[in-house]
């Protein structure tokens, strides 16, 4: 960071998201005035050609409206301005500008106004020259050391040279070697043109030897280019540089020699005329142009310097004497004279930022008031210190660092699902094999007390499920505004979710800079994945809930899954999966029970997790405090297993199918690289059955590829019915030991801490660590379990006995009275209440007290943590 800043003495915003590049800017007397007065003649990529006469403004002020005299619109991108003798006949300055397609060269005069609108300014086109080649960039001079004009050359995409003798073309020639087009320049005393090539070398021509070479038509015809008396292009110098240069500038003042500056993207050179190095200086940040310009000092040259930190630095030869600070990125800098005020820096940024500054500083004016000599008060001074300490103290309390309340919140965003399916499916390229996949329609809603800078929106559901559309970018949102979104969601995959929850997140900018985000959630309705069936009266797996209410009629608690006119006979209900398995719920007639049954243990999860939050809706519109689902049967663990197993099967096969892929790769590669050996041969040797080999090769990394996706798919499956299984072995053991929230949570954080499993970091092995981390600490029998150290680095394990034991392990001290607690004195507390170990406690004594007496549950959450201790 600079001390100073540079001196803003004029500057003008151009145009409206127009941009501009090194090319686009030129100062001279473009219309001849004789006053020795420059104007600042600026082109862009949009067309338009613009040309100023700054005079100073009061600070604060705007610019005079008689300070543009000309703006005009060119139709075509501006690449170049510059400003010589280009017309035959006249001494006079006229102005060049560079088109892709074509150079068109205008006068500029100016007629003198009768009025107060000023002067009027107009520009004739003198001749233009259609080109044959998309142009790069362009050079002028007395070519040929021609005397009163200056010639132009245009260099091109392709790398020719196009000279034109002012109204008329000379000739082209094609650059040795070319690829990419580099900066060029002309030096009038060695006539000479000097550019910088793709292999990072600085060249130069002479100009004599472009004149007698070959013809740039007869390049590509061999033939005709032996015949010809040109000669061969011959480069005259050669300097290896080692980096591409950003810019090339050959300047002879009075005082020093003649120069060939070139920027580079790390060093800046100084050049002799035959190619020598005068002076090199490293540099240590990205510069983004340069102008050379006459010293006050003999033998030297000052060059300002721009780089991408917003810096301006002036350099004596090598030494830097100047650092100033610029208010934007320039891509253009130029010095030049107006109203007797020489040496004014003009800057021209990317996005039309066109600056004329100069160098120095402002005295400070400041002086310091006079302190006053009064008494200090001690006692007041310590009852104000107290008074602070007290609010700081109270600020310290808080525990949030944001607001939690709705009402508080700088951006609220809602999500309103539609009650009914889409009549018209918004499903896209989904992979259910069902006849019509469903949608729903979600609504979300953002709404802003402030304004939001750069907002945008993005919702996540988890697969399979799938959003037509998951994010959004809006414009700035004005106080007190909104905007609504809508999308579809629906099934993609072909498996059923293991959640029907959706997330919204918007993320946006206070004015002051500071970062946001506010989400909320929704919940997606049952019949998106299932519709109405036939109940089924067999099935491998049942599970029975038992309430302490009577049963509920199924038109009461399903009304968009049951007929209105079966009444409240209907006490069976079937749930079809788009997935293809079938669902069946029964409520018991005689008892207070009901039974979910289903083929596949993972299906049975979304319709009881339905079942029991819609029994808990109705009975808390009915004002009942008291009911409570409980769960008495035996935990699927055998079945929860195979899903298991199944899941890590798949595992195993993806490292199989990832290490056969490497070898066959190795393998492959190895072919090629003989096969190759063989080609390059000059007497070739037979191939010896290497094609054959090496299209065998081919095909088996293409079948393994093929078995590759094909098992991450089926993988995607399993992992979808192990987290629903997991899901509904969760909310069992929750049921069945009736356990708090919190411990509910500890359950959750447990069994599903993967939202995505990849080989690196997957399931089985994440839930063994917690699951043995949960046995030595809350659950354990004694000291020597406590003692036991786990494995700092989570790896693939062979086979997933130990998890299965350890999980058959974990629901057996549940069901002797364990409690799940994350504090570290719970195994302490829990050997006062258990002495010896965990001992059997009654079933009537399970249900009487649901929580020991004297155990403290503790969940973090959201950064801090929260402790609830349960009564004795």
């Amino acid at each position: 960071m600079s001390l100073f800043k540079a001196r803003e003495w004029w500057s003008t915003i151009l145009g409206e998201k127009e941009e501009f590049d090194q090319g686009c800017l030129c100062v001279a007397d473009v219309d001849n005035s004789g006053s020795g007065q420059d104007k600042v003649i600026v082109g862009s990529y949009n067309g338009y050609l613009r040309i100023f006469n700054p005079h100073p403004v009061k600070p604060g002020d705007e610019v005079q409206p008689e300070d543009l005299l000309l703006e005009v619109q060119l139709r075509e991108p501006i690449l170049q301005v510059e400003v010589g003798k280009f017309v035959s006949g006249t001494e006079g300055l006229h102005l060049a500008v560079l088109h892709c397609r074509k150079l068109c060269v205008y006068a500029v005069s100016g007629t003198q106004g009768n009025v107060e609108h000023g002067n009027q300014y107009q520009i004739k086109l003198m001749y233009e020259h259609n080109l044959q080649r998309t142009a790069c960039n362009m050079t002028y001079g007395p070519f040929g050391g021609v005397k009163g004009r200056d010639l132009i050359c245009i260099q091109s995409m392709d790398g020719m040279l196009m000279l034109f003798e002012q109204e008329s073309y000379a000739f082209g020639r094609f650059l040795p070697g070319f690829l990419l087009p580099g900066p060029l320049a002309y030096s009038s005393r060695t006539d000479s043109f000097i550019t910088v090539s793709s292999c990072q070398q600085v060249e130069s021509y002479k100009y004599q030897v472009l004149a007698f070479a070959t013809d740039a038509d007869e390049r590509h015809d061999t033939e005709q280019r032996k015949l010809s008396s040109g000669k061969r292009l011959v480069v005259d110098w050669v300097l290896n540089i080692g980096e591409q240069a950003l810019d090339i500038c050959v300047v002879s003042f009075n005082q020093g020699v003649s120069s060939v500056f070139v920027l580079g993207e790390r060093n800046f050179f100084c050049l002799k005329d035959n190619g020598q190095i005068r002076f090199m200086k490293k540099l240590d940040y990205s510069p983004s142009c340069f102008i050379p310009y006459c010293s006050v000092r003999e033998g030297t040259i000052n060059t300002l310097i721009a780089n991408h930190n917003k810096m301006l630095n002036v350099y004596q030869d090598v030494t830097l004497k100047w650092a100033t600070q610029l208010p934007c990125i320039p891509v253009s800098v130029k010095v030049a004279n107006f109203q007797d005020l020489k040496g004014v820096i003009v800057t021209l940024s990317d996005d039309g930022h066109l600056q004329c500054s100069y160098l120095g500083t402002d005295p400070s004016l400041f002086q310091a008031p006079k302190v006053d000599s009064r008494e200090i008060n001690y006692e007041e001074m310590n009852a104000e210190m107290k008074e602070l300490q007290k609010i700081i103290r109270e600020a310290s309390k808080t525990q949030d660092i944001l607001p939690e309340s709705e009402k508080q919140r700088d951006v609220i965003v809602t999500a309103e699902v539609s009650p009914d399916l889409d009549e018209e499916s918004q499903a896209i390229d989904s992979e259910v094999k069902a006849g019509a996949v469903p949608s729903v329609t979600v609504k979300i809603t953002i709404q802003s007390r402030v304004t939001a800078q750069k907002p945008s929106l993005a919702v996540c559901v988890q697969a399979p499920l799938a959003v037509t559309c998951d994010q959004f970018v809006f414009d700035d949102l004005e106080p007190d505004s909104s905007e609504t979104v809508v999308l579809s969601v629906f099934l993609k995959e072909n498996c059923s979710p293991p959640e029907l929850e959706g997330i919204c997140m918007v993320s946006y900018n206070t004015p002051t800079g500071i970062p946001r985000v506010s989400q909320c959630s929704f919940s997606l309705p049952l019949k998106l994945v299932c519709f109405p069936a036939q109940p089924s009266k067999a099935a491998n797996h049942k599970l029975t809930i038992d309430t302490n209410k009577p049963p509920i009629s199924f038109v009461t608690i399903f009304p968009d899954f049951v007929d209105p006119s079966e009444g409240d006979q209907a006490n069976a209900l079937g749930f079809q999966f788009l997935t293809g398995s079938k669902t069946t719920l029964l409520a018991s007639k005689t008892s207070q029970r009901y039974r979910i049954q289903s083929d596949q243990l993972e299906d049975l999860w979304l319709v009881t997790k339905a079942l029991i939050h819609r029994l808990q809706e109705h009975f808390k519109k009915q004002n009942c405090k008291d009911f409570a689902c409980t769960f008495s049967g035996s935990i699927p663990l055998q079945e929860y297993f195979e899903l298991i197993d199944q899941h890590f099967e798949l595992r195993l096969n993806a490292e199989k199918y990832q290490e056969l892929l490497s070898e066959r790769a190795v393998q492959f590669r190895a072919i090629e690289r003989r096969l190759l050996t063989r080609f390059k041969d000059k007497t070739p040797a037979p191939l010896q059955h290497l094609d054959t080999l090496l299209e065998g090769t081919f095909r088996e990394v293409i079948a393994l590829a093929d078995a590759a996706e094909e098992n991450q798919a089926n993988m995607f499956q399993a992992f979808a019915k192990l987290k629903s299984a997991t899901h509904l072995v969760i909310m069992l053991i929750s049921l069945w030991q009736k356990l708090s929230t919190d411990q509910i949570a500890i359950l959750e954080a447990t069994f599903l801490p993967l939202a995505e499993d990849t080989q690196e970091l997957g399931w089985e092995e994440t839930v063994d660590a917690a699951v043995s981390y949960l046995l030595r600490t809350c659950l354990s029998k004694s000291s020597k379990e406590q003692a036991l150290t786990l494995s700092s680095q989570l790896s693939m394990p062979k086979d997933t006995s130990r998890l299965k034991k350890n999980i058959t392990l974990f629901c057996d001290r549940l069901a002797k009275g364990g409690r799940l607690s994350l504090s570290t004195d719970s195994a302490t507390q829990q050997a006062a209440v258990m002495p010896g170990g965990c001992a059997t406690i009654p079933e009537s004594d399970l249900e009487e007290r649901t929580v020991i007496p004297g155990s403290t549950v503790v969940f973090a959450s959201h950064g801090h943590t929260t402790k609830k201790k349960s009564k004795p």
